[in-house]
Order: structure tokens, then sequence, then C-alpha cells
């Protein structure tokens, strides 16, 4: 008889899921028992597999659970009835199937092993097992989280509630810091006025490069009329597309800049589709070099003429922006050198520093010591919540040839601010970089979208790319170099701002 100990919790469940990470390859019975620790209560729930199976079963059963149910009138069996028998998406396996042995895959299933264990198993971090266990779950149909749980092989899964709550903490500890300034220092004021000149022109061009297949497919957004002749390119994402920053891009076109935003074919919003539908595997680690390599031909592309935009730009002199890989792309055109020398770090579960975007910084690594990606052309660039930790060294920003503007959200959970944006940046202050941290920003509302006023950080970036551009020579980082960013004037009237080199507190390390 199977029997089962779990919570009706959402999460509980959620994390139930994730012991599909902790199967060996070989064909087994369905498992026999699930036990899930709670710690605060020090008690189990239990239940048998077969009372899932309706909301009726689970109210007429004898587990700890029907207990439960029973003192609740039969509502915690409907709510979770409900939610066993939710779709999965139909894409899912699938995508399994093309992920199967990837880096990003193995560090999420190491991620999720960590909540527990299946006795008597091995793990299996290539994620086969659970492809395989996806594919059970559909035999009779759309695969839902009942059909799953059903299919597990084993014996028994003891989920660990203890570490789920570890996890947690950890994830909160990762914003401390980021917390802590921007509640001390005072917020940017905002500009006095919107600083929109004029009307803008949005093209789509296709450009042919050397080191792709297919054409580059760029969004230029220019000035109508005569522009500044300065050129500014902005880097979307993982998984995104370049619509979600045109934003900047208006509010810097509107100011006299040409715009250019790429869409990276390898690891944008199509991949994606294409990945999660089963017809491409998640990006590879040469993606790390094809981006830069995308920007860089844009570039030559503009030298050469091959590029031809309505106004006459300066290609030798420019500034780069990007979100998320987009900013560690543009952190890479700036002349941060990648080392894979904390590689070994991927391997441990319990390390301290571990978030979400390690999935992604662990499967970069492969290969990357070799990789000069720096273009001198690139003044100073606007990273917004960039994957730093694992990617570079600590004190690798001595090597940056462009002045670095980084932006984090203090409540970002995908990549927190605190390794990612605080610690790093601690190292290089001396060379005239800075922070500028947004309250109760996330890794997303970050992003302008549409609006034409840039959201958030359109003040923001408008008044770096002014200033990187005005420094003339003098916007090279180093000990001498000028501050770049005013006190007042690029905040934002609904959301905090501040610049964290303010802060008295904030000491340069090493």
């Amino acid at each position: 008889m199977t029997r089962v100990c779990a919570t009706w919790s959402g999460i509980g469940l959620t994390a139930l899921l994730s012991g599909t990470a902790l199967l060996s390859p070989q064909p087994a019975r369905a498992i026999d028992e699930v036990v899930i620790k709670l710690p605060l209560l020090e008690t189990t729930f239990t239940l048998r597999v077969s009372e899932l199976s309706s909301a009726e079963g689970l109210l007429q059963g004898n587990s700890d659970l029907a207990e439960l149910d029973r003192a609740t009138n039969g509502s915690l069996g409907r709510q979770l009835h409900k939610l066993l028998l939710e779709p999965l998406p139909l894409g899912l396996s699938k995508a399994t199937d093309q992920a199967v042995g990837t880096p990003m895959l193995e560090q999420m299933m190491l991620m999720l092993s960590t909540f527990g264990r299946i006795d008597g198993q091995a793990k299996d971090l290539s994620g086969e097992e659970l492809r395989l266990v996806l594919d059970r779950a559909s035999a009779n149909g759309h695969p839902t989280l009942l059909s799953l749980l059903q299919a597990i092989p084993g014996q028994r899964v003891t989920l660990d509630m203890a570490q789920v709550g570890r996890v947690l903490q950890r994830i909160a500890a990762h914003r401390r810091q980021a917390e802590q300034l921007v509640s001390s220092l005072p917020p940017a004021a905002p500009p006095l006025s919107p600083r929109r000149n004029g009307s803008v022109q949005r093209s789509t061009v296709l450009l042919a490069v050397a080191h792709r297949p297919q054409p580059l497919e760029l969004t230029v957004l220019q000035p109508q009329g005569a522009g500044n002749g300065r050129l500014v390119l902005i880097s979307h994402g993982l998984w995104d597309s370049p619509e979600s920053f045109e934003g900047w891009g208006q509010v810097l076109a509107s100011a006299g800049y040409t715009v250019v935003l790429p869409r990276h074919p390898g690891s944008d919003a199509h991949q994606q589709q294409a990945m999660l539908s089963g017809e491409a595997p998640p990006p590879s680690h040469q993606e790390l070099e094809l981006r830069p390599l995308d920007l860089s031909a844009v570039l030559d592309a503009v030298g050469d003429g091959r590029l031809k935009l309505d106004a006459t730009v300066d290609p030798k002199r420019v500034v780069v922006i990007g979100h998320s890989w987009g900013a560690t792309t543009a952190l890479l055109m700036a002349g941060v050198q990648p080392s894979d020398s904390q590689a070994d770090r991927c391997s441990n579960p319990d390390d301290f520093g571990r978030n979400l975007s390690w999935a992604l910084q662990c499967s970069w690594l492969q290969g990357i010591n070799s990789k000069q990606l720096g273009d001198e052309r690139v003044i100073a660039v606007g990273a917004v919540s960039p994957p730093v930790s694992l990617l570079f060294r600590p004190g690798s920003g001595q090597t940056l040839s462009a002045r670095v503007l980084l932006v984090s959200g203090s409540r970002d959970w995908v990549v927190p601010p605190d390794p990612e944006a605080i610690e790093p940046i601690r190292r290089n202050v001396a060379t005239g970089n800075r922070l500028v941290l947004a309250k109760g920003g996330d890794h997303f509302n970050l992003r302008p979208g549409s609006d034409s006023g840039g959201g958030v950080l359109g003040p923001l970036l408008l008044t770096w790319t002014d200033a990187s551009f005005r420094a003339g020579p003098a916007v090279r980082p180093g000990p001498q170099a000028p501050n770049l960013l005013p006190p007042a004037g690029w905040g934002d009237p609904e959301q905090t701002l501040v610049d964290v080199r303010a802060s008295s507190t904030f000491r340069p390390l090493g």
C-alpha cells in the first residue's frame, strides 16, 4: 500500500515535485512513501496516494491529512484536488528532452536535490529520469501534478522543509545589505521637467554577420531630424526581446541619440518558445561569446557603411546598455575578463552565494578563459541586474576599459543585489564606477517596455549617457576618473533610487 506524508500547501507540493531531481534512470515501481518534515510543527501529515484521486476520497480516507480535511468540511480536499489535476504545460516533456545533460538543467537539478532525497536511489543531475517520469505521467493523456507524482519510481521520498526554509533565508540574506542601503540613503531627486526634445522614427533592419548563420534583426530608433552624432546600443536579456527596452531607446533617441537594439537570436524570446516546444535546446555557453560579437558586428557595419543610418554617427565612441544577460554582455564589451576560477563553487549546493542566476552562470563557464570580448569603442556601459559573481573573479573590474554604471533592484530574487551587485562593485568603486539601487525593484519591473519616458530608469540612463560622452577621454575608468553621476536630476517620483557611492559606510575592498 502506498503511503505518503505531505503538506497540502502550494510550496509543499511544488517542492515535492522537485523530488524527481533525485531519481536514478532505472525503471522502478511507483513511489511507496513520501515524507515531508515540518520543522516548526515537528510533525508530518500522512495520506495515501489513492486518496488523492478525488476530493471525496481524501475526505473518506484514514490519513492525518484526511482528518484535517474533515475538520475543514472538505474545503482542503477540494483545493488540493484542483491543484493536483492542473494540467502541466504541453511542451514540458519535449523541452526536458532537449535540456537533458545540459549544464543549465544540471544546476537546477542540483539546487532542487537539496530539498530532499529518495532512499536507495542515486542522484541523476542530467535530468534523464525527469524526462522518463514526464513520459510516464503523459502515458494516459495530458500530464498533471497527480500523474507526475504517481509516475515517480522508488521506495521513499523525504522532503526536508527545513532545507526549504534555509534556502528561503538565504534568499532573504542576499537582499539584506541592499534593503539597508536604500532605507538609509536619500533618494535621488527626479528631473525638474521631462527631457523630451524631439520625435523619434523607428525602423527594422536585417544585418548579415559572419559569426551567425542567420542575420541579426535590428530595431533602430533615430531622432527625427538632426541627431547629436552619438550611438547607443541596447542588449536585451535571456529569453527577452528588443521590444522590452524600446522605452529606454525612446528617451535616448528623443534627446538626439541614434539607438540600435539587436535581437540576439540564440537567446531571445523566439529561442525560448522553440526550447519549450522541444524544437531547440537551452542556450549553450557559446552564446556568452556570440552576444558581444553581435554588438561589435553592429559597430563594424556602421563604420564600413553596411548599416546605413539617417544620422551621421561616430561608431568609435559608443555607450552600451543592457539588462540581465544583456547587462553581462555590456560588461564583457567593457573589458571585464571572464574566468572559470570559481567553477568549483557550482558543485556545492550549500554555497552561501548560490542564487537562481547560478544556473546560467555555471552553464557559461566552459571555455571562457580564452575569450577576449572587450571592444575599445565602448566608452561606458549601463548594466542593469547583471549576473556576475561566478563569471568574473573578485577584482576583475581592474581590466575595465569603459566606465560602468551598475543598477540593481533591492528585491531582485533572480539576480540578488548583495552577491551580484554590491560586493562586485565594492571592489571597483575607486575606478569611478557607480552603483544605483532601486528600492522595491525586482528583476523585471525595472524594464521600461514601450514607456516613452523610459520607466523608472529612463532619466538615470540618459544622465549617465550624456555625462559619458561629455567627459571625452576622461570617461575611461581610473583613480582620477571624474564623477559622471550628479547628486540629483535622475531619480523617479514613484520609486526610490539611491546612489550607493554616497554612503559613508560603503567602503571599497582590497
